[in-house]
């Protein structure tokens, strides 16, 4: 393996042999490009991979070429292994809460940090053959596994072959990306690309930024039993989430042990005695701490380097390739989906994202990305999903709207699971049931938001959903719920009058 890869997969235990023996085969042997490609993609990301696929399945000639691990972050170094800790976290956190109800553990829950990451390591290489290159092979794809340059407006040097193309997208994906921190380049530190290589659980681990990555491996490393200190230049955490919802998650994780230093201001890092040394202020007090590792969980860097962009009349900037909304880039012959162009990089995001390029591309479709409604989750105890547009957006752009919130302690499979912290709200337009935004804290926001994520696609109003039946006991009738609210809400004293007199003269 490359260096880059022995970072990213380690250590080279038999899972971790067995996931490369799939995204990135010792001995693959590229196939000799044949003619002009309908598509050539550029990256076998989630975005990368969806295209191939998609396009493939449709009679396209299609090559993908990815040079470090089929199946980029998300299987790799991000959806998959981290919701693999944050499961293991939260089998035991549920065991040391075990005597609320009724159930005695004897002796204390201690964590097995390297079975955990073994548990991590067996998932990741089961769930691997779905972003296979011999898979995508067998889809009638010419797989190429290798640095990909652009060489003209029209053509893509990979190795010693130039693949001639119709069309081409390009899906590299994002990098984590390292803040201007004063020291940080002096000290060793993870991020999301080298965490889950780690063997041995940090007695002592700092992490910077309180965005999701940095919340959910906060709460996590804290269940295991580190002393987790998370640092935040701004004033809180999950600063672009609904501050109601964030403050319940903020409170999660300091009950779970967490330390938080938020306006963490002049932070400085150097190396320690023991590890790594983190100087910073926060609300007036300064901390001098000492620990063993850092995560730098603080932002993203899109992958537009060393593809010879320019050579193919391809824009870019510091945020990524340039797109309109039907995702073509300044080449019309050249696409980009997914975390090199996007705002949201999310994979279901990416996923949606490639399906529009595969329309647009081939087919002359006109499909735009705007019109794609793009819920999201952090994945933290309780979760905190949201979709469409925040309370404060709303007032920004001038949009009048009414806010219902439905609380999680009047729900009663909530109580009942002892999972009542939390809440679902709902802005809709002034004077309507049209939903324009929706945010969700609960055990399980990211499977409740899809219900609110379909009624804003298909328009379906805050009524409808009122109107639906929803099984009782469960989490999702806090939804339901906020269509009586709502109904309520419909009845002012007038109408009330008029049901008053109708009923009295009925009787």
């Amino acid at each position: 393996m490359k260096d880059q890869e022995a970072q990213m997969i380690s250590p080279w235990d038999s899972h971790n042999r067995t996931l490369v023996s799939h995204v990135h085969p010792v001995g693959w042997k590229n196939p000799v490009a044949q003619g002009r490609y309908n598509l050539v993609v550029i990256g076998g990301g989630t975005a990368g991979l969806v295209t191939a696929a998609g396009a493939a399945g449709l009679g396209a000639e299609v090559a993908l070429i990815e040079k470090h691990l089929l199946g980029g972050d998300c299987l790799n170094v991000g959806c998959v292994p981290s919701k693999a800790l944050l499961r293991a976290g939260r089998a035991a956190a549920e065991m040391r809460k075990a005597s609320e109800f009724g159930i005695r553990i004897k002796g204390e829950v201690t964590v097995d940090f390297a079975a955990v990451m073994e548990r991590m390591r067996r998932v990741r290489a089961e769930i691997s053959p779905h972003d296979s290159a011999e898979r995508f092979r067998e889809l009638g794809i010419d797989v190429f596994l290798g640095h990909a340059q652009f060489t003209s407006a029209e053509t893509v040097q990979v190795g010693d072959q130039n693949l001639r193309f119709a069309k081409a997208v390009i899906a590299t994906g994002a990098r984590a990306a390292a803040p201007a921190i004063p020291g940080l380049q002096d000290v060793s530190y993870l991020t999301n690309e080298t965490l889950f290589s780690l063997t041995e659980l940090p007695k002592r681990f700092g992490i910077i930024g309180a965005g999701p990555i940095g919340c959910e491996m906060a709460q996590a490393f804290a269940r295991f039993g580190a002393e987790v200190f998370l640092v935040d230049a701004d004033h809180g955490l999950l600063p672009k989430e609904d501050r109601d919802a964030a403050e319940i998650i903020r409170a999660a994780l300091i009950r779970d042990g967490v330390k938080l230093l938020c306006c963490g201001k002049e932070l400085k890092l150097s190396k320690g005695v023991d590890g790594v040394r983190m100087q910073a202020d926060s609300h007036g007090k300064s901390y001098d701490l000492s620990v063993d590792q850092i995560l730098v969980a603080a932002g993203r860097a899109p992958n537009v380097e060393n593809l010879d962009l320019e050579k193919a009349g391809v824009l870019y900037d510091r945020k990524g390739v340039q797109v309109n909304d039907r995702l073509q880039t300044s080449n019309g012959r050249i696409y980009a989906c997914g975390d090199v162009c996007s705002r949201y990089q999310f994979t279901h995001a990416a996923d949606f994202m490639a399906r529009i390029v595969i329309q647009n591309a081939l087919f002359r479709g006109r499909k735009r990305v705007s019109d794609l409604v793009i819920p999201w989750c952090t994945y933290t105890s309780p979760e905190i999903a949201h979709v469409g547009i925040y309370e404060k957006e709303a007032g920004e752009k001038g949009i009048e709207i009414e806010t219902f919130t439905q609380k999680l302690s009047e729900v009663d499979r909530a109580v009942l699971d002892g999972e009542d912290e939390g809440f679902v709200r709902v802005h809709v337009r002034k004077g309507t049931d049209t939903i324009l935004g929706a945010t969700i804290v609960a055990a399980h926001a990211g499977e409740m938001i899809s219900e609110m994520t379909l009624a804003m696609s298909g328009k379906l109003g805050l009524k409808t959903i009122g109107g639906t039946i929803h099984p009782y006991p469960t989490q999702t009738e806090a939804v339901r719920k906020l269509g009586d609210v709502y109904n309520r809400g419909r009845l002012t004293p007038l109408v009330k009058s008029l049901f008053k007199r109708w009923l009295a003269w009925t009787r």
